[in-house]
């Protein structure tokens, strides 16, 4: 057998045998989060001085440039938005145009990239 085992909430497996990006994902209401498999949790970016959840790109747009991020106006991915740190930094982060489409990956990257700033946390937390 092929696949991948998935756990749900009670600790019941199941063989997903074509995986594909949807069988793992669900929906999850604008702005409380994302979540990657059934039964895992929502989680939140937070902005770590002011205990901020960012909700919106024009939130976390706001935090990064007081971080010395710029928005990378070379950008060749229309859905996307990059920033970087400065012309000579290897550092560039890449995010959904779509705040819809934000998932746990993109805000581990901000939090790797700014460790002491930000922070994935569960939404009750």
């Amino acid at each position: 057998m092929s696949g991948v085992w998935v756990f749900d909430k009670k600790g019941v497996v199941r063989l997903i045998t074509n995986p594909t990006r949807e069988s793992f994902e669900h929906k999850t209401e604008p702005g409380t989060g994302t979540a990657t498999a059934p039964g895992a949790r929502p989680r939140v970016l937070v902005y770590l001085p002011t205990n901020q959840v960012i909700h919106s790109f024009s939130q976390l747009e706001q935090r990064l440039t007081e971080l010395g991020w710029t928005r990378y106006s070379h950008s060749h991915l229309p859905d996307h938005i990059q920033f970087h740190r400065s012309d000579t930094s290897p550092h560039l982060l890449s995010l959904p145009r779509n705040f819809n489409s934000f998932k746990h990956f993109h805000m581990y990257d901000i939090v790797i990239q700014n460790r002491s700033f930000f922070q994935v946390r569960d939404p009750t937390s």
